[in-house]
C-alpha cells in the first residue's frame, strides 16, 4: 500500500507525481522523521517539529539532508499544488546503504471522531521501550508488534511498560495521568517528548495547574482517576479504559486543556504564514 496520500510528493526538493513514490524509499534502511498536523491548510507548530529532527538527526549521528528554510519552501510547494487543508504532512530523512533521500508528502490521517473525543478510547499495555527514546526514528519490528496486538485487542492506543514495570510513553503518543487536580507524566529523558506535550505543560505552567514528573507503575494505574495521551494526531484525547480499569473521562480539565492547545495551535499558523 503506498504511504503518500495525495497526488504529488516532493523527493530531494522536486515536485513529483504520486506514481513515482516509492515505500523503501521510507522503510528500507535508516529513516529520521517528523509528521506535522495540517489545519486551514498549514501545519502547526513548524520550528518545533523542525527543531526536533534537528536533535533526532543529530543524535543518530547522521547528515542533515535540507536545511529548515529548504523544507518550509517545500512544504508551501507541495501544498499549492495539492490544496489539502486538514492533513497530517511527513517528512523523512532515508539513509540507506550511502544512499541518502530526503521525502516530503501527506499521509492519511487518522484523527478521533467527536464521539472519542467525548466517550474516550481503549488503552492496552505493552511491554516494551524506545532505544533511542530522544530520536523519532523508524522502528519497524516494534511498530508491527504493536499494530498486531491493537487489532486482536481493539484498541486504539499502547502504552509503554519497561522492564522495571513502569509506563513512560504511549507508542505514538505522549501519556498523562490526573489524581487529585495534579497532573503525572513521565521525565522528559525517559521518552520522546512530544510537541503536543511541550504544550500542554506550557498551558499547565500558564493556568497554575499542578504537574508531577514521574513514571507510574503499572500496576497502580486503577488508583488514577483519569488518563489521557497527547500527540500530533489525537492532540488530547482520553481513555476510558486501559486493559481492564475503567477512568472519568468527563473531568472537565481534559475538554479544557483540549481547547486552550487548540489556541495556541491557530496562533501557530499565522506564524507560520508570516
Amino acid at each position: 500500500m503506498n504511504e503518500c496520500y495525495g497526488k504529488k510528493f516532493i523527493l530531494n526538493g522536486e515536485l513529483q507525481p504520486v506514481g513515482m513514490f516509492d515505500n523503501s524509499l521510507i522503510y528500507e534502511g535508516d529513516s529520521v522523521y517528523e509528521v506535522l498536523r495540517m489545519i486551514k491548510g498549514a501545519p502547526i507548530f513548524f520550528p518545533d517539529h523542525m527543531e526536533r529532527l534537528v536533535t533526532s538527526v543529530r543524535l543518530q549521528k547522521k547528515e542533515f539532508l535540507a536545511n529548515v528554510p529548504t523544507l518550509r519552501k517545500d512544504i508551501i510547494s507541495l501544498i499549492r499544488s495539492d490544496k489539502k487543508r486538514e492533513t497530517n504532512l511527513k517528512i523523512v530523512f532515508n539513509y540507506n546503504n550511502g544512499a541518502t533521500n530526503y521525502i516530503v508528502y501527506f499521509i492519511e490521517p487518522i484523527y478521533p471522531s467527536e464521539t472519542q473525543y467525548q466517550k474516550g478510547v481503549k488503552g492496552i499495555l505493552f511491554n516494551a521501550e524506545r532505544k533511542d527514546p530522544e530520536s523519532k526514528v523508524i522502528n519497524h519490528k516494534l511498530r508491527s508488534s504493536i499494530y498486531h496486538k491493537l487489532i486482536l485487542e481493539s484498541g486504539y492506543e499502547a502504552i509503554l511498560v519497561n522492564e522495571n514495570n513502569l509506563i513512560t510513553e504511549g507508542s505514538r503518543s505522549n501519556i498523562f495521568f490526573l489524581k487529585d487536580e495534579t497532573i503525572i507524566t513521565a521525565p522528559d529523558n525517559v521518552i520522546l517528548s512530544g510537541i503536543t506535550r511541550k504544550y500542554i505543560l506550557e498551558i499547565c505552567t500558564e493556568n497554575k495547574i499542578k504537574v508531577k514528573f514521574a513514571c507510574v507503575n503499572a500496576g497502580e494505574i486503577k488508583d488514577y482517576e483519569a488518563v489521557f495521551m497527547t500527540g500530533t494526531s489525537p492532540m488530547v484525547l482520553p481513555f476510558y479504559c486501559i486493559d481492564n480499569n475503567f477512568f472519568n473521562v468527563k473531568l472537565p480539565m481534559i475538554d479544557r486543556l483540549r481547547n486552550l492547545y487548540l489556541k495556541k495551535a491557530e496562533e501557530s499558523i499565522s506564524l507560520f504564514r508570516s
